[in-house]
């Protein structure tokens, strides 16, 4: 299995639109690609974080899914998210192979 996950700090001014057009708008249409087996959305609980930050975790059962996704939506998709927040919602991209599960 492979995560693909997406820590997003966005500012307090943009939280309540920002979760509320990932979870209605965004991660709808990632999932839409066919690609991702499931989706999730955390919030990251720091003492030391004065912003808000989150994790996207997309579920896929293959690196080619991934890159399928990188290659044919991840551009379009990343630069409405941009388009939309700008600089408010800064957003780095790590990729996981499940080793095991207990």
């Amino acid at each position: 299995m492979i995560t693909y996950n997406i820590t997003v700090s966005v500012e307090e001014s943009i939280k309540s639109d920002w979760l509320n057009w990932m979870t209605t708008v965004h991660i709808p249409q990632v999932m839409s690609c066919g690609l991702f087996t499931k989706a999730k959305i955390s919030k990251i609980l720091t003492e030391v974080d004065s912003n808000y930050t989150f994790a996207v975790a997309y579920s896929c059962l293959t690196i080619k899914n991934l890159h399928q996704y990188q290659v044919n939506f991840a551009q379009e998709l990343q630069k409405e998210h941009k388009d939309r927040y700008g600089d408010k919602a800064v957003a780095f991209r790590t990729i996981m192979e499940t080793i095991a599960e207990f």
